[in-house]
Protein backbone atom coordinates (compact mmCIF):
# COMPACT_ATOMS: atom_id res chain seq x y z
CA UNK A 1 0.00 0.00 0.00
CA UNK A 2 2.83 2.38 0.88
CA UNK A 3 4.39 1.75 -2.55
CA UNK A 4 1.06 2.48 -4.22
CA UNK A 5 0.65 5.81 -2.39
CA UNK A 6 4.21 6.82 -3.25
CA UNK A 7 3.72 5.94 -6.93
CA UNK A 8 0.42 7.86 -7.03
CA UNK A 9 2.09 10.95 -5.54
CA UNK A 10 4.84 10.85 -8.17
CA UNK A 11 2.29 10.60 -11.00
CA UNK A 12 0.30 13.59 -9.65
CA UNK A 13 3.51 15.65 -9.39
CA UNK A 14 4.53 14.88 -13.00
CA UNK A 15 1.06 15.77 -14.31
CA UNK A 16 1.09 19.02 -12.33
CA UNK A 17 4.44 20.05 -13.80
CA UNK A 18 3.24 19.25 -17.30
CA UNK A 19 0.15 21.34 -16.67
CA UNK A 20 2.29 24.26 -15.50
CA UNK A 21 4.41 24.15 -18.63
CA UNK A 22 1.33 24.14 -20.83
CA UNK A 23 -0.17 27.07 -18.90
CA UNK A 24 2.98 29.20 -19.28
CA UNK A 25 3.15 28.52 -23.03
CA UNK A 26 -0.47 29.60 -23.59
CA UNK A 27 -0.03 32.73 -21.54
CA UNK A 28 3.00 33.76 -23.60
CA UNK A 29 1.02 33.31 -26.81
CA UNK A 30 -1.89 35.33 -25.50
CA UNK A 31 0.24 38.25 -24.30
CA UNK A 32 2.23 39.02 -27.47
CA UNK A 33 2.74 42.78 -27.82
CA UNK A 34 -0.16 44.32 -29.81
CA UNK A 35 0.46 46.65 -32.74
CA UNK A 36 0.87 50.19 -31.43
CA UNK A 37 -2.08 52.40 -32.29
CA UNK A 38 -1.44 55.53 -34.39
CA UNK A 39 -1.34 58.77 -32.38
CA UNK A 40 -4.32 61.13 -32.55
CA UNK A 41 -2.13 63.77 -34.20
CA UNK A 42 1.24 63.72 -35.92
CA UNK A 43 3.49 65.87 -38.11
CA UNK A 44 6.50 64.46 -39.93
CA UNK A 45 9.54 66.13 -38.39
CA UNK A 46 11.36 68.47 -40.79
CA UNK A 47 8.70 68.24 -43.51
CA UNK A 48 7.98 71.97 -43.37
CA UNK A 49 11.58 72.68 -44.35
CA UNK A 50 11.12 70.70 -47.59
CA UNK A 51 8.32 72.85 -49.04
CA UNK A 52 9.16 74.17 -52.52
CA UNK A 53 7.29 77.14 -54.00
CA UNK A 54 5.69 76.36 -57.36
CA UNK A 55 7.06 79.31 -59.29
CA UNK A 56 8.74 78.12 -62.52
CA UNK A 57 7.02 74.82 -63.28
CA UNK A 58 3.55 76.29 -63.69
CA UNK A 59 1.91 72.93 -64.43
CA UNK A 60 4.23 70.92 -62.24
CA UNK A 61 2.36 70.37 -58.98
CA UNK A 62 2.89 66.61 -59.29
CA UNK A 63 6.61 67.17 -59.85
CA UNK A 64 6.85 69.47 -56.85
CA UNK A 65 4.88 67.03 -54.69
CA UNK A 66 7.12 64.08 -55.56
CA UNK A 67 10.28 66.18 -55.17
CA UNK A 68 9.18 67.24 -51.68
CA UNK A 69 8.32 63.62 -50.86
CA UNK A 70 11.72 62.36 -52.02
CA UNK A 71 13.55 65.10 -50.13
CA UNK A 72 11.64 64.27 -46.93
CA UNK A 73 12.80 60.68 -47.38
CA UNK A 74 16.41 61.84 -47.62
CA UNK A 75 17.05 62.06 -51.37
CA UNK A 76 18.74 65.08 -52.92
CA UNK A 77 16.53 66.01 -55.87
CA UNK A 78 15.44 69.20 -57.61
CA UNK A 79 12.10 69.63 -59.33
CA UNK A 80 13.89 70.51 -62.58
CA UNK A 81 15.95 67.33 -62.57
CA UNK A 82 12.80 65.28 -62.20
CA UNK A 83 10.76 67.23 -64.76
CA UNK A 84 13.52 67.20 -67.39
CA UNK A 85 14.62 63.58 -67.01
CA UNK A 86 11.85 61.38 -65.66
CA UNK A 87 8.37 62.59 -66.60
CA UNK A 88 6.71 60.74 -69.49
CA UNK A 89 5.22 63.71 -71.37
CA UNK A 90 2.85 63.75 -74.34
CA UNK A 91 1.66 67.03 -75.83
CA UNK A 92 -1.94 68.11 -76.09
CA UNK A 93 -2.55 69.84 -79.42
CA UNK A 94 -5.39 70.91 -81.67
CA UNK A 95 -5.87 68.91 -84.86
CA UNK A 96 -5.93 71.32 -87.82
CA UNK A 97 -8.40 69.22 -89.79
CA UNK A 98 -10.96 68.43 -87.10
CA UNK A 99 -10.39 71.42 -84.84
CA UNK A 100 -10.51 69.11 -81.81
CA UNK A 101 -7.81 68.77 -79.16
CA UNK A 102 -5.90 65.49 -78.87
CA UNK A 103 -3.73 64.22 -76.05
CA UNK A 104 -2.92 61.34 -73.70
CA UNK A 105 -4.94 59.57 -71.07
CA UNK A 106 -3.49 61.20 -67.91
CA UNK A 107 -3.33 57.82 -66.18
CA UNK A 108 -0.81 56.89 -68.90
CA UNK A 109 1.30 60.05 -69.33
CA UNK A 110 1.72 63.70 -68.45
CA UNK A 111 -0.54 65.86 -70.61
CA UNK A 112 1.85 68.58 -71.82
CA UNK A 113 4.90 69.28 -69.68
CA UNK A 114 5.51 70.49 -66.13
CA UNK A 115 6.44 73.89 -67.63
CA UNK A 116 3.17 74.31 -69.53
CA UNK A 117 0.47 71.68 -69.51
CA UNK A 118 -2.35 70.01 -67.68
CA UNK A 119 -0.99 67.28 -65.42
CA UNK A 120 -0.63 63.56 -64.75
CA UNK A 121 -2.32 60.98 -62.56
CA UNK A 122 -0.90 58.52 -60.07
CA UNK A 123 -0.12 55.40 -62.19
CA UNK A 124 2.03 57.26 -64.72
CA UNK A 125 3.65 59.38 -62.00
CA UNK A 126 4.59 56.25 -60.05
CA UNK A 127 6.31 54.84 -63.15
CA UNK A 128 8.33 58.03 -63.52
CA UNK A 129 9.25 57.99 -59.85
CA UNK A 130 10.39 54.39 -60.10
CA UNK A 131 12.72 55.30 -62.94
CA UNK A 132 14.33 57.85 -60.63
CA UNK A 133 14.57 55.33 -57.79
CA UNK A 134 16.17 52.79 -60.13
CA UNK A 135 18.80 55.34 -61.15
CA UNK A 136 19.52 55.94 -57.47
CA UNK A 137 20.01 52.18 -56.95
CA UNK A 138 17.40 52.42 -54.20
CA UNK A 139 15.51 49.44 -52.82
CA UNK A 140 12.45 51.67 -52.39
CA UNK A 141 9.59 51.68 -54.88
CA UNK A 142 6.69 54.01 -55.63
CA UNK A 143 3.26 52.39 -55.34
CA UNK A 144 0.04 54.00 -56.48
CA UNK A 145 -3.24 53.27 -54.73
CA UNK A 146 -6.87 54.13 -55.25
CA UNK A 147 -9.78 54.31 -52.84
CA UNK A 148 -7.64 54.10 -49.70
CA UNK A 149 -9.25 56.35 -47.06
CA UNK A 150 -7.14 59.29 -45.93
CA UNK A 151 -7.48 58.14 -42.32
CA UNK A 152 -5.89 54.84 -43.28
CA UNK A 153 -3.05 56.60 -45.12
CA UNK A 154 -2.35 58.61 -41.97
CA UNK A 155 -2.47 55.55 -39.74
CA UNK A 156 -0.37 53.30 -41.95
CA UNK A 157 2.17 55.79 -43.30
CA UNK A 158 2.15 59.38 -42.06
CA UNK A 159 2.16 58.36 -38.40
CA UNK A 160 5.33 56.38 -39.22
CA UNK A 161 6.94 59.41 -40.92
CA UNK A 162 6.21 58.21 -44.47
CA UNK A 163 4.77 61.06 -46.61
CA UNK A 164 2.04 60.38 -49.16
CA UNK A 165 1.31 62.12 -52.46
CA UNK A 166 -2.41 62.91 -52.73
CA UNK A 167 -4.50 64.21 -55.65
CA UNK A 168 -7.04 66.88 -54.68
CA UNK A 169 -7.49 70.54 -55.71
CA UNK A 170 -5.78 73.89 -55.19
CA UNK A 171 -6.98 75.40 -51.90
CA UNK A 172 -9.56 72.58 -51.91
CA UNK A 173 -11.70 74.46 -54.45
CA UNK A 174 -14.55 72.71 -56.24
CA UNK A 175 -13.27 70.99 -59.42
CA UNK A 176 -15.13 71.14 -62.72
CA UNK A 177 -14.49 70.00 -66.28
CA UNK A 178 -12.49 72.73 -68.01
CA UNK A 179 -10.82 71.05 -71.00
CA UNK A 180 -11.54 67.92 -72.99
CA UNK A 181 -9.56 66.15 -75.68
CA UNK A 182 -9.60 63.03 -77.82
CA UNK A 183 -7.27 60.36 -76.46
CA UNK A 184 -4.34 59.56 -78.76
CA UNK A 185 -2.04 57.78 -76.28
CA UNK A 186 -2.68 55.01 -73.72
CA UNK A 187 -0.66 52.44 -71.83
CA UNK A 188 -1.57 49.55 -69.52
CA UNK A 189 -2.91 51.97 -66.88
CA UNK A 190 -5.31 53.86 -69.16
CA UNK A 191 -8.97 54.32 -68.21
CA UNK A 192 -9.92 55.17 -71.79
CA UNK A 193 -9.27 53.86 -75.30
CA UNK A 194 -7.80 55.61 -78.31
CA UNK A 195 -10.50 57.90 -79.67
CA UNK A 196 -12.32 58.30 -76.34
CA UNK A 197 -12.76 61.68 -74.65
CA UNK A 198 -10.66 62.62 -71.63
CA UNK A 199 -11.80 65.36 -69.23
CA UNK A 200 -9.40 67.63 -67.36
CA UNK A 201 -10.65 69.21 -64.14
CA UNK A 202 -9.91 72.81 -63.24
CA UNK A 203 -8.04 73.26 -59.93
CA UNK A 204 -6.55 69.74 -60.12
CA UNK A 205 -3.63 69.71 -57.68
CA UNK A 206 -1.19 67.28 -56.12
CA UNK A 207 0.03 67.72 -52.54
CA UNK A 208 2.22 65.82 -50.09
CA UNK A 209 0.40 64.63 -46.98
CA UNK A 210 2.72 65.06 -43.98
CA UNK A 211 0.50 65.38 -40.90
CA UNK A 212 -2.91 65.39 -39.30
CA UNK A 213 -4.83 66.08 -36.11
CA UNK A 214 -8.42 65.48 -35.05
CA UNK A 215 -9.83 68.12 -37.41
CA UNK A 216 -7.34 68.72 -40.26
CA UNK A 217 -4.85 67.20 -42.66
CA UNK A 218 -1.49 68.92 -43.22
CA UNK A 219 0.18 69.11 -46.65
CA UNK A 220 3.43 70.33 -48.12
CA UNK A 221 1.70 72.52 -50.69
CA UNK A 222 3.72 73.93 -53.60
CA UNK A 223 0.88 76.24 -54.72
CA UNK A 224 0.74 77.90 -51.29
CA UNK A 225 4.50 77.67 -50.71
CA UNK A 226 3.94 76.41 -47.17
CA UNK A 227 2.41 73.63 -45.09
CA UNK A 228 -1.34 74.02 -45.65
CA UNK A 229 -3.99 72.83 -43.20
CA UNK A 230 -7.41 71.79 -44.53
CA UNK A 231 -10.58 70.44 -42.95
CA UNK A 232 -10.68 66.65 -43.06
CA UNK A 233 -14.16 66.35 -44.53
CA UNK A 234 -13.38 68.86 -47.29
CA UNK A 235 -10.14 67.10 -48.22
CA UNK A 236 -11.94 63.75 -48.31
CA UNK A 237 -14.49 65.18 -50.75
CA UNK A 238 -11.88 66.68 -53.10
CA UNK A 239 -9.75 63.52 -52.90
CA UNK A 240 -12.77 61.46 -53.95
CA UNK A 241 -13.61 63.85 -56.80
CA UNK A 242 -10.09 63.43 -58.20
CA UNK A 243 -10.30 59.65 -58.15
CA UNK A 244 -9.00 58.89 -54.64
CA UNK A 245 -5.47 58.60 -55.99
CA UNK A 246 -2.26 58.52 -53.99
CA UNK A 247 1.37 57.38 -54.13
CA UNK A 248 3.49 55.91 -51.34
CA UNK A 249 7.24 55.30 -51.57
CA UNK A 250 8.31 52.41 -49.36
Amino acid sequence: MRRFVLLFSVIVMVLSLAGCKSSVYNKQNETEAPTEAAPASHMIDGAADKVIVQDELKAGCETYACTMLFNILGFDLSEFTFADNYLDCHYVYRDEETGYMEGPDMYSAFAGTAYAGWGVYAPSMAKSMNRYLADQKSSLKAYYYEDVPLEELCEEYVSRDIPVMVWATTDMQEPYVFDTWTVNYVDENARTKIGDTFNWYAHEHCLTLVGYDEKEYFFCDSAAGKVSHFDKALVAERYKQLGSQCIVVK
